[in-house]
Order: C-alpha cells, then sequence, then structure tokens
C-alpha cells in the first residue's frame, strides 16, 4: 500500500468512496502488549469524527479503572457541555477473568455470553459508530461465546458500524472474517529486564 493506496481494487461496482466508507472489522491480536492500547487510539480519531463511542471490557478486572477509561470518560463529559466528539459508554463486563481465576467460572461465563448479548442489542439498535470489543477474544477461546455466531452477527450488522476486538489467540474464523488485523510480536519487552509494569504506560 505505497503513500495508502491499495495495491489492489476489485471489480465490485463500487466507487472509490463507496468501497471507503464501508463500516470495518478490526482485530488487534498477539502476544505483545498494545493491543488495547492501539483500539484505544482507533477510538480516540473515531471520537473526533463524532462517532459515538462503545467500549465493552470483558477481561481486566471491574475494579481497576485503568487511563484509558477515566479518559475516554473525560471526553464523554467534554461532549455533553460542547457538543464537540461524541458520547461514550464503557461497559465492564467482569472482575479480571484472565489474571485472577478465583470463584464459579461459570459465572464468569454466563457474565461474558450477556455482554456480547448487550453487544448484540446495541448492533442491531445502530447505537455506536465504533464498539471497542476489549480482550474478547478470550470469551471466544475458552467457549463461554460462541465464535461462528460472533462471525454471523458482525457480518450481518447493520449501517454504519466500526467494530474493533482485542486480544490474543484470535479464532481463525474472526481472523478470516475480518477486514484488517495486526498481529503484535515482541521483539524487546522491558520485563525481559526484570522491570515490572508502571503506571501511565501499562495503566
Amino acid at each position: 500500500m505505497p503513500q495508502g493506496k491499495p495495491s489492489h481494487v476489485p471489480a465490485d461496482g463500487l466507487t472509490t468512496r463507496q468501497r471507503r466508507n464501508r463500516p470495518l472489522l478490526v482485530v488487534h491480536t498477539g502476544q505483545m502488549k498494545g493491543k488495547s492500547t492501539a483500539a484505544f487510539g482507533l477510538a480516540l480519531r473515531a471520537w473526533t469524527a463524532g462517532l459515538p463511542i462503545g467500549v465493552f471490557q470483558f477481561v481486566k478486572s471491574a475494579k481497576w479503572r485503568v487511563g484509558e477509561e477515566n479518559a475516554f470518560r473525560a471526553l464523554g463529559e467534554v461532549h455533553e457541555r460542547t457538543g464537540q466528539g461524541a458520547p461514550v459508554t464503557w461497559h465492564k463486563m467482569g472482575e479480571g477473568w484472565s489474571w485472577i481465576q478465583r470463584g464459579d467460572r461459570a459465572d464468569h461465563a454466563a457474565d461474558a455470553l450477556e455482554g456480547w448479548r448487550q453487544i448484540q442489542r446495541d448492533l442491531a439498535a445502530q447505537r455506536y459508530g465504533l464498539y471497542v470489543l476489549d480482550e474478547f477474544t478470550y470469551p471466544m477461546k475458552w467457549g463461554w461465546v460462541d465464535v461462528e455466531e460472533v462471525v454471523e452477527t458482525l457480518a450481518g450488522r447493520p449501517g454504519f458500524q466500526h467494530v474493533v476486538i482485542t486480544g490474543r489467540d484470535a479464532h481463525p474464523r474472526l481472523v478470516e472474517a475480518a477486514d484488517l488485523v495486526a498481529e503484535l510480536t515482541k521483539i524487546k519487552h522491558p520485563m525481559d529486564a526484570g522491570q515490572k509494569g508502571q503506571k501511565g504506560i501499562e495503566w
């Protein structure tokens, strides 16, 4: 894609404008940190463009307010006061399933499924312009949410709704269905030198 030009233009009968303005399914996967960070950077662009933002945080602890949450809640308040940008809604769907394995996993599975049901309802209602489904690959990997149902729902979503999904080990069917897939691969990491995560970088 030199200078942003597509390497192939399909014979689909669409104009350049029509093809450019199709909603995208984006997947950020891989073993390296930065998948959610990249998704929230995309959400920042969407907010600036006036697209309502819906964040569904599936795995990080519901008690842990990450830096992006504080920032996007503030942006939502800016929109309410000034009309700039767009509204922001932030949903937390669990209690840190991937890191804190305690309690009844069946409850976590039920919570994840209900979170997915809410997303389905919002997609049907065309509530948001951009959905950030943060760490959503894990409920699919663990069998809590059916992958084929996810792919079918996202493929058939109405209107103009972008969706970005983050997390390791993205299912091959999800990768196949996506319009854009980025895999973050580690070259170096501070933890390799014994340095733990720090405020302002990891959260």
